[in-house]
């Protein structure tokens, strides 16, 4: 078992992935923290404030009809005190409590913010819960909503919880001031509400009007100036600093420290961009949700800068690109991207309603802002997000400072610097999708995001999740499910000796790396009538070897899977998970699959090894097996084909999956 994370033992095992720079560093950090612990100096005053980051004029007119009723419905349900996050209904957010968590009941302790033990759930609850609130992004769908409708009654509510959270969370006390994305996501929030509210009376007083706002606005960034994540923290959350302070220190330009604190974020925002990304445009965390969240960050950022005429790297615009890209690329033929690695329903900018598209929103921005290829998904759908930044972002063509990109002529299928391979067939009938991983285990040292899930597969079929990469669920205070959705078991894979072919050190944190390497990756074969090749091999287990083949042949609707071991006799577990669409009939060694899709019935027959004894597991608690989670909070029951036997080298475990029609 794992040391919990913030135990001595936890620490000693995260010092030992830092490097002499990261080390001093946080000494440093230390040493501010313990010298903010007085209280904090008010910030300059500020005489004559103007918001000039408007939006320009006819961009409200642009929204299509249909994303605006989403927002507004939305709205209204947040006017009502309805919202859901994480698996968790709540009815308190007409007058929200700031510090409490309703699913534990309980509520984080006030006082100065890096005394707050976050992570410890008995003392503060479910911290994930708390946050989630205050990065205001409800408000910035008010505001949005207010921006379509003109009625006041949601500017009204803006500014009355803007109001109240200023006045419950002083500078550095409590656990909003803990963690630097928090604040970063925050301040993004707070300069759309602001946009959004431009054509409100009230909206100049109560920002650069308000001695309160504009104190809180300078501590936000006098904190991401003092305390970015460093070294093998400098994830994700070092992207949200970054596009967080960037944009307030552009459009809130007010204060004598706003052009340092513009240019330092900015030089960080392009330096952690191309260091968050491959040069494929896939996210290094390996996590697909963090791509869209850094993606989002990325471009919200770059509207800033041209709204505000800071001229920006010339690498910046190009790794959106790439990103973008590498997204229209992946996705299935209903625009849904890879379920790998950790998921935390996480969001840069969130101005639309429920049922609205994250992918088809970001795919609808890239196409106006970079320009769509031929070979690009459809996209149907609409958001109001799109025409909001397309009307600050100025379209790549017109950059004037980006450098010519070479973008991929056809659909690339193998990203061979992040592992991923693409297996799928022609779009003439359902689609057969299938992601290979074959890739690093994660980024940095600790890898924070990563799952131990080397030459894991995912496979839908028109969509439909059938064989299905269970996701993440939970983060903080159930280190249970959190080892469960996190391990080797928990995903399509191989597990020897009952170990996980990566060391886990932490809830965030991972001590040894399985080493893949991918040897054939062919996608051309399916195509044109042939099969799509796919083999790749893991040293997680060591001495042994874990070689996974994979093929798929569209025109026999046929996936076929055969793992070989290498090396010493060796206790062995396959699982296959199912999607929580499929009923699963197993006999043997032979399971049909059974799902409905938009009203018809379809089937599959999933033949697995016979060398192995397998047995169907669903729903089951102690330990966990056979679960689902759709996003972050939320799990549900399915069904989970587990074969167990042995390995000695001799033959291959060799798996057929049979789609019918």
């Amino acid at each position: 078992m794992t040391a919990s994370s913030g135990s001595p033992a936890w620490y000693l095992r995260r010092l030992s992935r830092m490097g002499p720079r990261e080390v001093g560093g946080r000494v440093g950090d230390a040493v501010r923290r313990r010298r903010w612990r007085s209280a904090p100096p008010d910030g300059p005053s500020v005489t004559g404030a103007r918001f000039t980051a408007v939006l320009p004029a006819g961009t409200i007119a642009a929204v299509a009809p249909d994303a605006a009723k989403r927002l507004v419905a939305e709205a209204d349900r947040l006017m009502a005190g309805h919202a859901a996050y994480f698996g968790v209904d709540r009815d308190d957010l007409a007058d929200p409590d700031w510090w409490y968590d309703p699913k534990t009941g309980r509520r984080a302790p006030q006082g100065y913010a890096f005394d707050v033990p976050y992570r410890d759930e008995d003392a503060v609850g479910d911290v994930k819960q708390i946050w989630e609130l205050s990065r205001h992004q409800y408000l910035t769908v008010l505001a949005a909503a207010y921006a379509v409708t003109g009625d006041e009654r949601y500017a009204e509510r803006v500014a009355e919880h803007l109001r109240s959270w200023w006045a419950g969370n002083a500078p550095l006390r409590g656990v909003h001031w803990t963690s630097g994305i928090e604040l970063g996501i925050r301040l993004l929030s707070w300069v759309w509400i602001r946009r959004l509210l431009d054509g409100w009376p009230g909206a100049a007083a109560l920002f650069e009007g308000n001695p309160v706002a504009v104190n809180q606005i300078w501590h936000h960034q006098r904190w991401l100036a003092a305390f970015p994540s460093r070294g093998s923290s400098a994830n994700n959350h070092v992207v949200a600093e970054a596009a967080g302070q960037f944009a307030a220190a552009c459009a809130f330009g007010w204060f004598p420290s706003s052009a340092r604190w513009r240019a330092e974020a900015l030089r960080s925002l392009e330096r952690q961009l191309r260091a968050n990304t491959f040069l494929s445009g896939l996210n290094r965390e390996l996590a697909t949700e963090y791509h869209g969240l850094v993606l989002e960050l990325g471009l919200a950022a770059l509207a800033e800068a041209d709204a505000a005429g800071v001229p920006v790297p010339a690498t910046v615009r190009p790794v959106l690109l790439r990103m973008t890209d590498a997204l229209a690329a992946v996705v299935d033929s209903r625009l849904r991207p890879p379920r790998q690695g950790d998921a935390d329903d996480g969001h840069g900018l969130v101005v639309d309603g429920a049922g609205t598209d994250r992918w088809a929103s970001l795919l609808a921005t890239g196409d106006a802002v970079f320009g769509r290829l031929a070979w690009w998904p459809e996209v149907t759908g609409t958001d109001v997000r799109t025409p909001l930044l397309a009307a600050l972002i100025r379209p790549y063509a017109k950059a004037g400072t980006a450098p010519a990109v070479s973008r991929p002529a056809d659909r690339p299928a193998h990203f061979a610097d992040a592992g991923m391979t693409i297996l799928r067939s022609p779009e003439d009938r359902a689609e057969i999708w299938c992601r290979c991983d074959g890739g690093p285990h994660g980024f940095l040292s600790i890898a924070a995001h990563a799952h131990a899930d080397a030459l894991s597969v995912e496979v839908r079929h028109d969509g439909v999740d059938v064989l299905a990469d269970p996701g993440t669920y939970c983060y903080h205070g159930q280190p249970e499910w959190r080892r469960y959705f996190r391990s080797t078991l928990g995903h399509n894979t191989l597990r020897l000796d009952g170990a996980d072919q990566s060391v886990s050190g932490g809830p965030f944190l991972w001590t040894r790396h399985a080493r893949s390497r991918v040897l054939v990756a062919d996608t051309s074969g399916a195509s044109d009538g042939g099969t799509a090749r796919w083999c790749a091999e893991h040293d997680g287990y060591r001495p042994s070897v874990h070689r996974r083949r994979v093929e798929l042949t569209p025109a026999s609707r046929e996936l076929r899977v055969v793992d070989d071991v290498r090396g010493p006799r060796r206790a062995v577990q396959l699982a296959f998970h199912l999607g929580p669409a499929i009923t699963a009939d197993l006999v043997g060694n032979r399971a049909v699959l059974t799902w409905a899709r938009d009203g018809e019935d379809r089937s599959a027959a999933l033949d697995l090894p016979g060398q192995l004894s397998w047995r169907a597991h669903r729903g089951e608690s102690d330990p966990p097996l056979g679960w689902y989670s759709a996003g972050f909070g939320r799990k549900e029951p399915t069904t989970t084909l587990i074969g167990t036997g042995f390995a000695d080298g001799t033959e291959g475990f060799t798996t057929v999956l049979r789609f019918h029609g």
